[in-house]
């Protein structure tokens, strides 16, 4: 597929992958800066581990708005919400900048495993998680870097179905803001405090992901980036943006009585 499908002279086959390429939300845009809500599932760019892959938020989004765009920060491929980029250089530079000061806020939803109740904060070191062919000239030896996360639970659900030895099902939706980007933090605090992510098959429970698949209807990872808080790098104005649940997520909120 051509990295750019924003093309007067695209073929058949071009134009079919067009077509289903998935549908991106614009959340924000100026002429400083785009966000979209990224669905579940898409990469953000290029990387070793899409080889099969045939869109990327990348150029879905350059396609979108005619121009080239600089990914600001990542989500990964299964986490959905509000995905950032720059229109220019200069903006991007900014922006990285504030993303390294921590000026930037962000809020994320997951739902996770079992009953997490009221709220606290995750200080929790974590040795950088490598990648053996993207990071194979990463010193594997590297120390554990600062993590924090706070953490706070919005709603709780039960229900009456046995699995392994437990006689129901518990789940939390737990509001969570980072205050440092390690790679996998949410997800990693999370099993840290033995409440993992639903769907996460990489620090997730064995168990309760298939039951969720299998019950619920969908396999995926239950981490939404519900909202981005920051100053302007240009006009110096607070700016909000927030990306809403998807259906997934609605339909859940519905059968467990959740609303938020």
């Amino acid at each position: 597929m051509s990295d750019n499908l924003n093309n007067d002279n695209l073929g058949e086959e071009n134009l079919e992958l067009l077509e289903q390429a998935p549908k991106l939300t614009i959340l924000y845009q100026d002429e400083h800066l785009v966000a979209v809500n990224k669905p579940s599932g898409l990469f953000v760019h290029r990387s070793f581990m899409d080889r099969d892959e045939k869109y990327f938020a990348l150029q879905l989004v350059r396609d979108m708005v005619g121009q080239y765009v600089y990914p600001l920060h990542r989500l990964d491929r299964p986490t959905s919400g509000v995905l950032l980029f720059g229109l220019s250089e200069d903006v991007a530079r900014k922006m990285g900048q504030a993303f390294t000061d921590k000026s930037i806020q962000k809020t994320y939803y997951a739902i996770t495993r079992g009953h997490l109740v009221d709220s606290g904060q995750v200080d929790y070191a974590l040795k950088e998680k490598l990648d053996k062919l993207g990071d194979k000239n990463v010193n594997p030896d590297k120390p554990a870097q600062n993590a924090i996360t706070d953490y706070k639970s919005i709603a709780i659900a039960t229900l009456p179905i046995a699995l392994g030895k437990y006689p129901s099902i518990r789940y939390s939706l737990i509001q969570l803001k980072p205050h440092s980007g390690r790679r996998h933090q949410i997800r990693r605090h999370l099993a840290h405090l033995r409440h993992p992510i639903i769907g996460d098959i990489n620090y997730g429970d064995n168990k309760q992901n298939p039951f969720f698949a299998k019950n619920f209807g969908f396999k995926r990872l239950m981490l939404h980036a519900q909202k981005l808080e920051f100053t302007h790098p240009v006009t110096a104005e607070p700016v909000v943006i927030e990306a809403a649940f998807d259906s997934d997520w609605l339909a859940l909120f519905d059968q467990f009585g959740w609303t938020i």
